[in-house]
């Protein structure tokens, strides 16, 4: 297999320019009728057949699957094509991420890449589609690009044509209107050996509702409380996040509540490059989620379209029948559960802009043509050299539906130690339909819910 750049961008663009970049015309947001997909993806397979064309994605569950229940693999009889691996990776280099050429070099034979047939299952409801192609018609950056205009409920921008439009179109995929989980992170030591953090996260997501209008949210994406409940020494600590939409003009609102010290204080550095809690220093704040918050501390350039081994269609490691110390191995995942397709990746490179004080330097994303989902990135330290690589494991959420991740991790080379999320194994399903009301996730709900 070869790697092409498939409609490569020739300029670079950068995204923080200081006016606002153009919705497309009428014509081209026809395209979403026709060549393209509702949310911008080219509908047509790859010239070798090694991609298939994209016929709607998984909108309808397995027949035997129950309202309510975790999701099972819709492909339990699907095999590996073949594996890349240390040895052979030559052969493949040309659809793999240097962060996964780093991978399979520093930990293979251990660390291999198990290749299965490509299904492209991303699908979103209908009205999201509706929403898509409005969005293409209307959606504007805000000058310096800090925020967005004349557009809700998903990604604003189906036809991007800059890195941060692409970008944004991550921060405001369509993730549901509201979600409740409950589900573990870790960090391993190098032998192997960890503790599980089991949190209980509740999203409304503002932006996402069905009749919401920009001007109503009060520039608010989402809200989001987390409970962390165990282990015991954690057991209680809540925190509440506003995610604004324009974290410049109105920065991300932040609480936490200390089950030690039994107050609720405000935590206005949970953003940027700041650790993530619970990481061990092995993931900042701005890479949960792969990426979120202000792309104001980089410059985003649009690389162009590339055919690239992603992971994909995570059934395996959504699977209720294993546990954390069925996934959880020295140094990187059990790699035997993963599921790694090829798909259609837009790359988009960030430079950290002059001035601005970030751990990373430089930063890659892959981000899948289907849902605008960030699949792989990969991060750089100041000398230039790759640092950590990160990858999110995604599933078809089948009660949406909803294409969304089930677990991530970011893998630092140097301390060869990794920070897993989303080890929801054996915890009830994902539930799209809470009833959660918005005054829920204020700081005086948090505070009494806290007491208790």
């Amino acid at each position: 297999m070869r790697n092409q750049l498939v409609a490569a961008v020739t300029a670079a663009v950068m995204g923080l320019s200081g006016s606002a970049v153009a919705k497309v015309s009428p014509a081209e947001a026809e395209r979403l009728n026709s060549e393209l997909t509702p949310v911008g993806a080219e509908r047509a397979g790859n010239a070798e057949g090694t991609i298939p064309a994209w016929n709607g994605g998984l909108a309808t569950p397995p027949a035997n699957w129950r309202e309510g229940t975790k999701e099972i693999d819709p492909f339990p009889e699907d095999k590996p094509l073949y594996t890349v691996t240390r040895d052979n990776m030559d052969q493949y280099r040309d659809v793999l991420s240097d962060g996964h050429i780093r991978m399979l070099e520093q930990y293979g034979p251990e660390f291999f890449m198990p290749v299965y047939q490509t299904r492209r299952t991303a699908a979103f409801p209908g009205h999201v589609y509706e929403k898509s192609f409005e969005n293409a018609l209307s959606a504007e950056l805000l000058d310096n690009g800090n925020g967005v205009r004349n557009t809700i409920m998903t990604s604003p921008f189906p036809i991007p044509q800059s890195g941060l439009e692409a970008i944004w179109n991550h921060i405001l995929r369509y993730r549901g209107e509201e979600v409740s989980f409950r589900s573990a992170s870790a960090t391993p030591q190098r032998d192997g050996a960890y503790n599980e953090v089991v949190n209980q996260y509740d999203y409304y997501f503002a932006y996402s509702r069905i009749g919401a209008e920009l001007a109503d949210i009060d520039n608010k994406i989402f809200y989001l409380k987390t409970e962390t409940i165990a282990p015991s020494t954690l057991a209680g600590t809540i925190t509440l996040v506003h995610e604004t939409l324009d974290q410049v003009r109105s920065p991300r609102l932040a609480w936490r509540y200390d089950s030690g010290s039994r107050r609720l204080r405000r935590s206005p550095n949970l953003a940027y490059e700041t650790d993530l809690p619970n990481s061990s220093s092995l993931r900042s704040v701005d890479q949960k989620d792969m990426y979120n918050g202000a792309p104001n501390q980089y410059d985003w350039e649009l690389k162009g379209k590339r055919e690239l081994l992603v992971p994909y269609n995570a059934y395996k490691l959504h699977d209720d029948n294993i546990r954390p110390s069925d996934v959880i191995r020295p140094n990187h995942i059990n790699q035997e559960l993963t599921r790694y397709e090829l798909h259609r990746v837009w790359v988009v490179e960030a430079k950290r802009r002059i001035g601005i004080g970030h751990i990373y330097d430089r930063r890659v994303f892959y981000i899948d043509e289907d849902s605008w989902q960030i699949m792989a990135s990969e991060e750089y330290n100041e000398e230039g050299e790759l640092w950590r690589v990160s990858e999110a494991h995604n599933i078809s959420y089948y009660s949406v539906p909803v294409f969304w991740t089930t677990m991530e991790m970011t893998y630092d080379l140097k301390a060869q130690r990794y920070y897993i999320d989303g080890l929801d194994n054996g915890y009830p399903a994902y539930d799209f339909d809470p009833g959660f009301r918005g005054n829920e996730f204020t700081a005086s709900a948090a505070r009494r819910a806290a007491r208790r």
